[in-house]
């Protein structure tokens, strides 16, 4: 992305009151511009293939279908187009269930107002988002978990497995387990300085800034459970 480009926002979430705090916060911001405002989950596909905006703060609970659902659709629809859940509630499982919908963060919606411009600027630059602590209890129970054989029907599977070696798909799956760079050396009988090549090249292959990105993008494509 072009530096100093205005960040093109739209904002979703069936209050008002919420919307209209947000437009005033972000439209003070030199780099920030709400193009667009939905109040239900049907309305923010709607808008966002309109505008097709930078960043989406999407709200999860709303008539006309849930935040997660719309964040689907955009996802799939718009894939340069970045989601934020902007949440009051504190779920892991929403955390979990955001992340398999293609979401980039999830904040909560008493997240300090400086935190929030941080986060919308990272997640336009190309971060991950999952700060909350709910978020990264979420995050350590899912590479605690096991993991799993990527599903015939997972979104983006074919691409992902067509970018990565067999072996860098091991080293994936393995880091997506918690798995320190020892550890993965140990377990593939190779040596440590094999182990972070191989997670540099996954690193540059699915545009991942750091480990966390590319956990992220092992769960989307359901390379754990």
């Amino acid at each position: 992305m072009q530096t100093g480009k205005v960040i093109r926002i739209v904002l979703v979430d069936d209050q008002p009151f919420i919307r209209k705090g947000l437009r005033y916060i972000l439209d003070i911001q030199k780099d920030m511009q709400v193009v667009g405002e939905a109040s239900t989950g049907e309305e923010a596909v709607d808008i966002a293939l309109r505008n097709v905006p930078d960043i989406v703060l999407m709200d999860i609970h709303m008539p006309g279908g849930t935040g997660i659902m719309a964040t689907t659709s955009i996802v799939e629809a718009l894939p340069d187009t970045k989601v934020v859940l902007l949440t009051t509630f504190d779920v892991e499982q929403y955390v979990f269930d955001g992340i398999r919908a293609g979401a980039s963060g999830y904040l909560l919606k008493d997240t300090e107002t400086d935190e929030l411009l941080s986060g919308i600027r990272a997640i336009h630059r190309g971060a991950t988002l999952f700060n909350s602590s709910t978020a990264k209890r979420a995050l350590d129970q899912i590479l605690t978990s096991g993991m799993q054989e990527p599903d015939s029907d997972s979104p983006g599977k074919e691409r992902l497995l067509g970018a990565l070696t067999e072996r860098e798909t091991e080293v994936l799956q393995l880091l997506a387990y918690g798995k320190r760079n020892h550890e993965i050396s140990a377990i593939l009988c190779i040596s440590e300085g094999t182990t972070k090549t191989h997670i540099h090249h996954i690193m540059q292959k699915l545009g991942a800034q750091d480990r966390t990105q590319a956990v992220v993008t092992a769960i989307r494509m359901k390379l754990v459970k």
